[in-house]
């Protein structure tokens, strides 16, 4: 559990490649997430070309820090043959979250970019992967060797917690 509490939004990252074994335990950890009904929504991107990654970061205000990764990971969501389809983006931030997690467990860092469910943001960002209408973009997760080191934190807030004894 200690990745869960290390885990911070990293933006800026050292200009060195990212081993493709570390890429593929991340992307374990992802599909190891639970989802409704073993449904597996999901498919990755694996974004390593620079001028791609150029262009994701230009996909809206907020993504910018992409530019600077050495890989952006992409998870999209599958909508064609979905049992629970109410629950898929659900499962999609479930295997995103456990994406930074084991991101913190290899010893890199990463930020989660929203994409799902701004419609404009989606579209662009299915424009720039050539994806298909079953397939849709959901977040963008720039990733790598952090080059900053954001200060630790302590998110507990006792008075957001209820008991009903």
């Amino acid at each position: 559990m200690n990745e869960i509490f290390k885990r911070r939004s990293i933006r800026k990252f050292e200009p060195r490649p990212v081993e493709p074994e570390k890429i593929e335990r991340i992307l374990r950890a992802a599909m190891a997430a639970p989802s409704a009904g073993n449904q597996r929504p999901w498919e990755f991107y694996v974004v390593r070309r620079p001028e791609t990654i150029a262009e994701l970061a230009r996909s809206h205000r907020y993504a910018g820090c992409a530019a600077g990764a050495p890989v952006v990971l992409v998870p999209c969501l599958r909508t064609a043959g979905l049992r629970y389809p109410v629950m898929a983006e659900i499962d999609l931030a479930i295997a995103t979250e456990n994406i930074l997690l084991e991101t913190v467990s290899q010893g890199l860092g990463g930020v989660w970019l929203g994409i799902a469910p701004v419609p404009e943001r989606v579209e662009k960002v299915d424009a720039i992967l050539g994806l298909g209408e079953d397939l849709h973009a959901f977040a963008l997760v720039p990733l790598g060797y952090p080059a900053e080191t954001p200060g630790e934190r302590d998110p507990f807030d006792s008075a957001r917690i209820h008991y009903l004894d």
